[in-house]
């Protein structure tokens, strides 16, 4: 089968289209003929390796001068193809779509119980852009406790994870402000958000406006400047992981030490969830999509044989939604 392998750590550049050996699945695997795949800020971290103290910290993912798993992806969606013997709860021909590795590939054998089924009335493409950046949005409005009344600040609102963000909060009965850059207003506007900021235009932190919640989706400014916008006894949700080529040693992992420690000094409460696969919650969200609840944003489509013009594209661009590859 094709799929997009890199073999050191590096830029796009390093990514190649090859020919690999299609996986098996084991008792509780099943494999999938993809149908789409998305990418995503994870993808980029694990292609470069950066930060760099990252490749210290989880020696599962990266290796020393290459990722572990040299296929790259995580979001897909598309057709069981085959299933383990052990497992009883799908069947060849499901529609799913789900979150694991190596999914920028025509097939790949990842959990059942990592699956969510796709409605018939979902595409494919839609389905692939869920499930990384939507729980992840998900769960950090469930850290900082977000709910009715609430007042929340969205730093990167127009990104993969912002976009549901700002959507889930709305659902949520918060009052929204969304961060973006002027392209992108009319957008955030349109998913919910009460108020934009244009951060190319306006700094966010030199305001008198504060905010029960401040979710960081981005995580390149300092403590002392999100501080200023949180509400005494508030909270701050750090989820961003930088930009690429940017604090290639400590990154974001700076930003969150650094509110580990001393947050509570300074009157916040800080949350730094850890995305995690979650079909249950995927479901839910995808049920979302069905209903007309949640809007997917996609910027622009790549077919498998342009995927490395896809990370490209993550790599030097900032995405309005998000970016997906169709296999």
């Amino acid at each position: 089968m094709k799929a997009l392998v890199q073999h050191i750590y590096g830029t796009s550049k390093v990514l190649r289209l090859e020919d690999v050996d299609r996986p098996v699945p084991t008792a509780d695997e099943v494999l999938v003929r993809i149908a789409a795949a998305s990418v995503n800020a994870a993808d980029w971290h694990i292609m470069r390796g950066e930060p760099r103290i990252a490749r210290l910290m989880d020696r599962g993912i990266f290796g020393r001068k290459a990722p572990r798993e040299p296929i790259r992806g995580r979001d897909f969606a598309g057709t069981i193809e085959a299933i383990g013997s052990g497992v009883t709860d799908w069947q060849v021909g499901d529609e799913v779509l789900g979150e694991d590795e190596a999914t920028l590939a025509e097939y790949a054998v990842v959990p059942h119980a990592c699956l969510a089924r796709k409605p018939e009335t979902l595409a494919f493409k839609e389905a692939a852009a869920l499930p990384l950046a939507a729980t992840t949005a998900d769960l950090c409005l469930t850290a900082g406790q977000v709910e009715s009344g609430l007042r929340v600040l969205v730093i990167g609102a127009s990104g993969g994870v912002g976009t549901f963000a700002v959507q889930l909060a709305v659902a949520r009965g918060a009052t929204v402000t969304g961060v973006c850059s002027t392209r992108n207003l009319d957008l955030v506007r349109s998913l919910g958000a009460a108020e934009v900021v244009d951060y190319t235009s306006d700094d966010f932190t030199r305001t008198e406006a504060t905010y029960d919640v401040v979710v960081d989706l981005v995580g390149n400014r300092k403590l002392r400047d999100l501080r200023r916008v949180v509400t005494p006894g508030g909270t701050l949700v750090l989820s961003g992981g930088g930009n690429p080529g940017e604090g290639r040693y400590l990154g974001p992992v700076g930003l969150m030490a650094k509110a580990g420690l001393f947050g509570r000094l300074l009157g916040l409460r800080v949350q730094i969830p850890r995305a995690l696969p979650d079909a249950v919650r995927l479901s839910e969200l995808t049920e979302m999509v069905a209903q007309n609840e949640l809007r997917v944003v996609i910027d622009r489509t790549y077919s498998l044989d342009q995927a490395a013009a896809a990370m490209r594209h993550l790599e030097t661009e900032h995405a309005r939604g998000k970016i997906v590859v169709t296999v």
